[in-house]
């Protein structure tokens, strides 16, 4: 009977321990500093994809859960026939701000936060 206890304790205990655990997937969101508004397409290593339209010029958007692993973002600027892209490793526990930079030629920063 003891032993039955001590067994049925461990359990609960492991259980306890198993359930609070603090990781949080990563989270991504999209800040804009060109001029036009801006369609975003986040392709995950698990093969999701995830739009973040309209994203007008100077918006910062909300944060979005992504899987942990391999991440591409892809921008169509409205008015700009070149796509910049970046891919990144989107790691537990860190929020990221992918960030669409002006300039005449546009590109993607990454921001670990």
């Amino acid at each position: 009977m003891k032993n039955l206890l001590v067994v049925i304790l461990s359990v609960t205990v492991l259980f306890g321990l198993i359930s609070c655990s603090d990781d949080t997937n990563p989270n991504i969101r999209i800040r804009n500093e060109q001029s036009d508004k801006t369609n975003v397409q986040l392709q995950t290593t698990g093969g999701n994809t995830i739009n973040i339209n309209d994203v007008i010029a100077g918006q910062t958007t909300e944060y979005r859960t992504v899987a942990e692993g391999n991440v591409t973002a892809t921008a169509v600027i409205q008015s700009v026939s070149v796509s910049p892209s970046a891919t990144f490793f989107a790691a537990m526990n860190t929020r990221y701000t992918i960030v669409i930079l002006s300039g005449t030629i546009p590109s993607l920063r990454v921001e670990e936060e």
